[in-house]
């Protein structure tokens, strides 16, 4: 009986430490893959913004009248906004109040949000009219919208695309259901404003936090609109369906791993085939976490 009890006391305590394991490197480990996209993003992003001024650009017209002077006409050049594949560098996108400095992405899919914030392909770009929607993790994957709840009316939120830099001035913060799409629909009232959408509460996609700003500059005209009206209840927020059958294999392997080492370890029990068996077990088991994280019904 002790004998017993001594071996479910034990498997407990591993069960135990597996799942610790598991919350770690979500909410830790996840961020290592999301800090290296960024970096090769940041790159890419500085790139095609240099390279962008040799590109096509479109003409605005404004006329001014005054009452006893003839008719004042302004053409002003903008460059055309470039077309991004999907999970490729879009946007920068910086708020001072939480300390947010990322390269936004093009899609809100799990593998896009998983790079950094990721713009919503059939809303404008900011500094676009329209309403701009950017969607970001809030506890995983670097946690780019960690601290959203924490903005007020009045903080700034700076952003960049190869079409200038552009100013947003917060509004209102609002908390809605996953189905509630009116929010990223245009404002009447405002020219052109930016919507950033994360989960709420933390460690939670039940909802979503919705931070509304406006434009502080003059709107530059849609380049690529698309009459669509953009989703909110994407795979990126509220978790997808990937197959569970690589998940399953990869578990088999991470135990069978585990079971040989410590059954090598129980028979010779020695510091070198502890560390032999410990580095293969990390390495399967990081691999077991990484696809049972995607599919999981949140990725918060």
């Amino acid at each position: 009986m002790r004998r017993v009890i001594g071996a479910l006391g034990r498997s407990f305590v591993t069960v135990g430490l597996l799942i610790l394991l598991f919350v770690t490197y979500q909410l830790w480990g996840t961020g290592i893959y999301t800090s290296r996209e960024q970096d090769r993003l940041r790159n890419q992003f500085t790139s095609s913004v240099d390279n962008h001024g040799d590109n096509p650009a479109v003409t605005t017209t404004s006329s001014v009248t005054e009452p006893t002077a003839p008719t004042t006409t302004t053409t002003l050049q903008v460059p055309l906004a470039p077309l991004v594949p999907e999970g490729g560098a879009i946007a920068q996108i910086r708020i001072p109040r939480i300390a947010v400095d990322s390269i936004v992405v093009q899609g809100v899919s799990r593998e896009d949000l998983r790079k950094g914030p990721g713009h919503y392909p059939d809303s404008p770009l900011p500094g676009q009219e329209g309403n701009a929607a950017i969607a970001g993790h809030r506890t995983t994957y670097g946690a780019p919208f960690g601290n959203l709840d924490q903005l007020e009316n009045g903080d700034r939120i700076f952003t960049r695309t190869a079409q200038g830099n552009f100013t947003y001035t917060v509004y209102d913060t609002i908390v809605v259901q996953p189905t509630e799409l009116e929010v990223l629909n245009r404002d009447r009232f405002r020219p052109a404003t930016l919507t950033l959408t994360t989960c709420n509460p933390k460690y939670s996609a039940a909802q979503r936090l919705v931070v509304k700003a406006v434009l502080q500059e003059p709107a530059l005209p849609a380049a690529h609109p698309t009459g669509k009206t953009p989703k909110l209840t994407e795979d990126g927020l509220s978790g997808g369906s990937s197959s569970k059958l690589p998940t399953l294999i990869s578990g088999l392997i991470a135990a069978a791993i585990g079971l040989l080492w410590w059954l090598l370890f129980h028979r010779h029990p020695s510091l070198p085939n502890w560390l032999i068996g410990v580095l293969p077990f990390a390495a399967a088991l990081f691999v077991f976490y990484a696809l049972l994280e995607r599919v999981l019904p949140s990725n918060y």
